[in-house]
C-alpha cells in the first residue's frame, strides 16, 4: 500500500513537472522560433539555395579540323546531359569567357586528332580548366573522359558489328534522375532536429540556472530523474512535432519520395532525439548561462553533425583520426538511415544498429547529466 502511494506520488511529480514545462514552452516565443520558424529556413535554404547538381555545366568545344570524325565526337558533346556546349574553331575565343566565369572549361579537339585516330594512335583532347573551383574542375575533366571513352566504345561496335552501334544503357538505382535535393534534404532533417535537441534544450534549461527556479525545484522532494524526465519529455514531443513537419514539407513540397514506413520514421528520430536531448542537458547543467550553453551547443553539436556526419562530406576521405571522431556524432547515424528510408525503403537491420548506437551514446550523456546536475545543487 505504501509503495502504490509512493509510486503515484512519483508520477503526480512527473506530470506536475511535465504539466510545468509544456506551459512555460508554449508561453516561449524563442523556443516556438527554434522549433518551427529555424527548421522551416534551413530546409529552405537546402532544397533551394544549396545543390551539388553539376549537370548542364557550360564549357567550350573547340574543334581545329573539321571532320566526320570529330562531328561525330562534337555530337557525343552535345547530347551530354552534363555539359551545355557552345562551339568554336579556335580557343581564344573562349579564353575571355573562361576568365569571367561565363563558362567553366575549355575542351579543345586538336588538328592531329583524326589522323591519330586513324592511325591507331593515341588521340587525346585537351581540357582547360578554371583551377580556382577545384571540384568544378574536376568535373569537367572527369566528364570529358567520359564522353570520350564512351563514344570510343560506340564507334568500336559500330566498326565490328558492321555498322550497328551500341548504345550503353546507364542505371541509377534509387534517384534515376541523380538530384541532389533528394540526399540533402532527408540529411538536413537530422541537422534540424540537432539544433532543436540540443540547442533549445541547453538554453531553455540554461535560463531557469541563470534565474534561480532550478535549484528551487531541485530543494523540493523532486528526484533529480524525475526532473530530468519531466524536463526533457515536451521537448521530445517538440522535436518529433518538428521532425513530422520537415517530412511533409520535404515530401509535398520538394518533392522528395518517400519509400519507408512512418514507424521506422519514428523509431529512428526517436532515437536521435536521445542524445540530443541528453547533450542538451549536460551542456545546461555544466554551463548555467545561456550564451556559454549556446555556443558550447553550436560548437559541440551543431558543427559535428554538420561537418562530420558525412551529410556534405565523405567520411572514408577524412583523415583516419577525425574518422575515429566522427563514431561520437550521433547524426553520422541517422542520415544515412534518413536517406536509405527515403530513397530506397526500410532495412531494418541498417536501422536497429543505428537506433542502438544512437540509444547508447544518449545514455551516456544522461548519465553525465544526471551526475552533473547532483554536483551542481550539492
Amino acid at each position: 500500500m505504501i509503495r502504490k502511494s509512493i509510486d503515484h506520488d512519483r508520477i503526480r511529480r512527473l506530470a506536475a513537472l511535465v504539466r510545468k514545462e509544456t506551459y512555460q514552452l508554449v508561453r516561449d516565443p524563442s523556443s516556438i522560433l527554434i522549433a518551427f520558424v529555424l527548421p522551416m529556413i534551413m530546409l529552405f535554404l537546402f532544397g533551394y539555395g544549396v545543390s551539388l547538381d553539376t549537370d548542364r555545366t557550360r564549357i567550350g568545344l573547340v574543334v581545329e579540323e573539321p571532320t566526320s570524325l570529330t562531328h561525330d565526337l562534337s555530337a557525343s558533346f552535345r547530347a551530354s546531359r552534363y555539359f551545355d556546349v557552345t562551339f568554336g574553331s579556335d580557343r581564344r575565343i573562349f579564353e575571355d569567357q573562361l576568365i569571367d566565369g561565363s563558362i567553366r572549361g575549355i575542351v579543345v579537339v586538336p588538328a592531329k586528332f583524326t589522323a591519330n585516330y586513324a592511325a591507331g594512335l593515341d588521340a587525346q583532347l585537351q581540357v582547360i580548366v578554371d583551377g580556382s573551383d577545384p571540384n568544378t574542375a574536376k568535373f569537367v575533366q572527369n566528364y570529358t573522359q567520359g564522353v570520350v571513352a564512351s563514344w570510343k566504345s560506340i564507334r568500336s561496335a559500330d566498326k565490328a558489328q558492321g555498322g550497328q552501334g551500341q548504345a550503353v544503357e546507364q542505371r541509377f538505382w534509387f534517384n534515376p534522375e541523380l538530384t541532389s535535393r533528394n540526399f540533402l534534404v532527408p540529411g538536413s532533417i537530422a541537422i534540424i532536429m540537432t539544433l532543436v535537441g540540443t540547442l533549445l534544450t541547453s538554453l531553455v534549461i540554461a535560463r531557469e540556472w541563470e534565474r534561480g527556479t532550478m535549484e528551487a525545484m531541485m530543494a523540493t522532494p523532486v528526484t533529480s530523474i524525475e526532473l530530468l524526465v519531466g524536463k526533457i519529455l515536451p521537448y521530445f514531443i517538440l522535436g518529433l512535432t518538428s521532425m513530422t513537419l520537415c517530412v511533409l514539407l520535404a515530401v509535398f513540397l520538394f518533392g522528395v519520395p518517400f519509400r519507408g514506413s512512418v514507424l521506422a520514421l519514428y523509431v529512428l528520430s526517436a532515437a536521435f532525439l536521445v542524445p540530443g536531448l541528453g547533450q542538451g542537458l549536460l551542456i545546461s547543467a555544466a554551463t548555467k548561462n545561456q550564451f556559454l550553453a549556446s555556443q558550447a551547443a553550436l560548437i559541440s553539436a551543431f558543427l559535428p553533425s554538420f561537418l562530420l556526419s558525412g551529410f556534405l562530406f565523405e567520411i572514408n576521405s577524412m583523415p583516419e583520426i577525425i574518422q575515429w571522431v566522427t563514431v561520437i556524432v550521433p547524426a553520422r547515424y541517422l542520415i544515412p538511415s534518413l536517406q536509405t528510408l527515403f530513397l530506397a525503403g526500410d532495412i531494418w537491420p541498417m536501422f536497429l544498429q543505428a537506433v542502438a548506437v544512437m540509444l547508447l551514446i544518449g545514455g551516456v550523456f544522461f548519465v553525465l547529466a544526471a551526475r552533473s546536475t547532483r554536483k551542481r545543487i550539492g
